[in-house]
């Protein structure tokens, strides 16, 4: 009885520590984008004043 609630638990564990690592990794591509569109923004900005 233990062995059919442990296995199937453990296998939920690991489907949600992989899905916050790729929630994480999500995080982290649009932050990369964001800063990359404000790099530009300043540029540009930069352009426009000189």
């Amino acid at each position: 009885m233990k062995k059919t609630i442990i296995i199937p638990a453990l296998a939920l564990a690991a489907v949600f520590l992989t899905a916050c690592n790729t929630v994480e990794g999500v995080g982290e591509d649009v932050q990369a984008g964001g800063e990359a569109i404000e790099d530009t923004a300043k540029a540009v900005e930069d352009d426009l004043t000189d």
